[in-house]
């Protein structure tokens, strides 16, 4: 699978958009936040605002319990969820649908012991796509590689059983929810195995370990690896709760290690490459902005947030949400909700508001993609917004309900539950699930005329 380099890409989406400003374009999302994990989605012939009856259901389906996303490619919608059959203990599946019907095309079933897990409610790593193949990954660390086709278990990994894994011994247990990686011959994984196992590439045809790296002495948390080009070099990031490291991505070579404490191991967002810089946001810690040497693979601290407090922000403490850097500017949501632009070169915050997901409580969030010059915002009340965001401020342009919240928060909400799912957005239509059932709705622009 081609991985672009943020600065490229973004590149590309505003050439695009200039040469064929009415031009349909279709494409799939076959990984966490598309192509590249880079929260761009390209298409065009989108909704410019929503009708006031709200969107139109390509259809619905029924599934289980999950936080994880949604994968779309060849037609096919790609799923995991999980059904408790005797306390803590129960079974994971991985999905398939037909992407225009949404007709069940396969399932397959494995057993899981939730026991100390915080967030029991489901798995939490979207699928990874990759031709003929699909990349699933349940909650308590078992990796099935399985045919795109008819579900066929090609071959599968269990984290615990094959690596030593201790998940009680670290202070948090997430359980595993970092999507497998697709990069040439190999998948690339956060494991958290003993001997230096922190860090695993497989064959990806095969399951054949290929390298492995970094030690696990300290909790894996959450965190999706990408890979960057900067300094000469591809780089795979791997953001740990106590460091960021990079490794040269065909052998696991160490470049650097920049040390990063994360309380709680939320090391959620995904870090954003904007030309020579590298940014990071965590709930408790703040923001980092790295910037990377252009001679060589290597990084400095160019400014990083002074608080540690969730409540007292000075900059961008994001729980969920992957920020968006665009023109100078970061654009994120923060740690009680509040929709925040930052300057880029300093950190300084520009502007705030809650508009956009409207309660300010712990952890209110939502996730973040671009479309041209616009940003879809879906927050966790379930809604969907199409909006602009500036220096100048939030521009709101339409708003509608997506799906309904269906998961415990764990705090006192003015909704009961919430929605903390990152959709899909592939071929004219946004793909979302909660813990009952999975819609495709449309956005094209065509359907509505």
């Amino acid at each position: 699978m081609k991985r672009f380099n943020h600065g490229l890409l973004a590149l590309a989406l505003g050439s695009l958009v200039a040469a064929a400003p009415g031009a349909a374009r279709a494409e799939d999302w076959p990984e966490f936040r598309g192509k590249g994990r880079l929260g761009i989605w390209l298409e065009t012939g989108i909704l410019r605002t929503f009708p006031a009856d709200g969107l139109k259901a390509r259809w619905r389906m029924p599934i289980k319990a999950g936080y994880s996303g949604l994968a779309v490619a060849d037609g096919r919608v790609f799923a995991t969820d999980w059904e408790p059959t005797r306390g803590m203990r129960g079974v994971e599946r991985a999905l398939a649908f037909d992407e225009a019907t949404g007709r069940t095309l396969w399932t397959v079933e494995w057993d899981a012991d939730y026991a100390g897990v915080m967030w029991e409610i489901g798995p939490g790593a979207t699928p990874t796509v990759d031709e003929d193949r699909v990349y699933m990954l349940g909650r308590t660390g078992v990796l099935s590689a399985l045919s795109v086709t008819d579900g066929t278990l090609l071959w599968r990994k269990n984290y615990g059983e094959d690596y030593d894994v201790n998940r009680m011994q670290w202070g948090y247990d997430w359980g595993f929810a970092s999507a497998p990686l697709v990069d040439g011959d190999r998948l690339i994984c956060l494991v958290g195995g003993a001997q230096d196992a922190r860090v695993v590439a497989f064959d990806k045809l095969t399951g054949e370990e290929i390298w492995r790296a970094l030690p696990s002495d300290e909790d894996l948390g959450v965190a999706q690896p990408i890979i960057i080009e900067a300094g000469g070099a591809r780089q795979l990031i791997v953001w740990n709760p106590e460091e960021v490291a990079s490794l040269d991505p065909e052998t696991g070579e160490i470049y650097w290690r920049q040390p990063y404490t994360v309380g709680g191991a939320m090391t959620v967002a995904v870090p954003v490459q904007i030309g020579s810089q590298l940014f990071f946001t965590t709930f408790y810690d703040g923001p980092m902005m790295l910037n990377l040497n252009q001679d060589r693979p290597d990084a400095t601290v160019a400014w990083k947030g002074s608080s540690n407090s969730e409540i007292l922000t000075e900059g961008l403490h994001a729980v969920l949400a992957t920020p968006i850097i665009d023109g100078g500017y970061i654009y994120g949501i923060c740690s009680y909700g509040q929709l925040r632009c930052l300057d880029a070169t300093t950190g300084e915050r520009i502007w705030e508001t809650q508009e956009a997901t409207v309660e300010r409580r712990r952890w209110v969030s939502g996730f973040m993609v671009r479309n041209g010059n616009r940003v879809f915002i879906n927050n966790d009340r379930g809604e969907l917004i199409i909006s602009r965001l500036s220096p100048t401020g939030y521009e709101e342009i339409s708003r509608t309900q997506l799906i309904t919240p269906t998961s415990a928060p764990g705090n006192r909400r003015e909704l009961r539950y919430v929605n903390w799912v990152h959709p899909a957005y592939a071929n004219k239509h946004i793909y979302i699930r909660n813990d009952e059932e999975i819609i495709a709705w449309s956005l094209d622009a065509a359907d509505y005329e």
